[in-house]
């Protein structure tokens, strides 16, 4: 049995990758400030962690619970490319100050293995598709550039103290205990969760615009082959975690409303800055490296999603 850290794991993403190393036998310890993570998400397994209260950029508490860890699930960030805009300077410190902080503690403890949720917003508005891990970077947010330097520190901690770094461009996330409230909400919880309430949802746009949406469990299993990869794949550079498959908000509308016996007309509004048009991946590099492999498709993982959802939000 061996003991994990996850920073932000009271968040969405973090929250599951937690119980899925439980499933697997394995201590988990939670390093969170609850800034946006949810006390909630830890209600049924708050008995079988570790849960340390406290900030990603604070040393102190990333030595505590960074201690004896044999690898680190760095999920720790303030998300939304909304957010970032509205205040960069705390995204900023946030994401790339509480990431040098965790590998400086890494480094200092002999913990070697690093895992990172990165982002897919890395790509920003290229038009070539499916994006790929060898093309340039050109962030149109904040937030994509903080994500982007974390991916920096992560290869150059990797090739000057040889530590072993993998970065998880993650592609638009979905499942349960995703927020679906407040001003930052990700779109498909947004969404079900104004059909729910028998609101019209609001798209930012014409509807159009298309992402690779990928379910958590995926995202908890890359992260899981990511902490158990041969030393020599594990470098800092990123790649793609995602399905190769890409759908349409009006798509994803008109499936919610066939899921939840709705016929609800959607309020179209502007489009946000920052916001990518189009977001499909090529995920063959995480295949080759660490064995990655989709397991749970879209609209699987959106039923899925749904019954969490009328479970908690109806």
């Amino acid at each position: 049995m061996s003991k994990y850290l996850v920073t932000g794991g009271a968040g969405f993403i973090g929250s599951n990758l937690a119980r899925f190393i439980l499933a697997q036998g394995h201590d988990v310890v939670i390093l969170d400030n609850f800034a946006t993570g949810k006390r909630e998400n830890l209600t049924e397994i708050v008995d079988q962690i570790q849960l340390i209260e406290g900030d990603i950029r604070d040393r102190k508490a990333t030595e505590k619970a960074m201690r004896d860890c044999a690898a680190i699930f760095h999920q720790g960030a303030l998300g939304s490319v909304p957010r970032s805009i509205d205040d960069p300077v705390t995204s900023h410190d946030v994401n790339v100050n509480g990431t040098i902080n965790v590998l400086e503690t890494a480094r200092a403890l002999g913990v070697k293995r690093i895992v990172f949720a990165a982002s897919s917003s890395a790509y920003g508005n290229q038009p070539v598709s499916p994006k790929q891990e060898d093309m340039p970077v050109l962030p149109i947010s904040p937030y994509a550039a903080s994500k982007t330097a974390c991916e920096a520190y992560l290869q150059a901690y990797a090739a000057a103290f040889q530590m072993e770094t993998v970065s998880l461009r993650y592609f638009n996330v979905f499942g349960p205990r995703q927020d679906p409230f407040g001003a930052y909400a990700a779109v498909i919880p947004a969404f079900v969760a104004s059909l729910l309430k028998a609101q019209p949802p609001t798209v930012y746009g014409d509807g159009e615009q298309s992402r690779d949406f990928c379910y958590i469990d995926n995202v908890c299993q890359a992260n899981w082959l990511a902490a158990h990869a041969t030393a020599e794949n594990c470098d800092g550079r990123p790649m793609n975690i995602a399905c190769n498959e890409s759908v349409t908000l009006n798509q994803i509308l008109t499936k919610l409303q066939q899921l939840l016996n709705t016929n609800i007309p959607p309020i179209y509004t502007s489009e946000r800055p920052g916001d990518v048009k189009h977001s499909l991946a090529d995920i063959r590099c995480a295949k080759e490296k660490i064995g990655y492999e989709p397991l749970i498709r879209f609209n699987e993982g959106l039923e899925r999603a749904i019954d969490w959802y009328k479970t908690n939000l109806g």
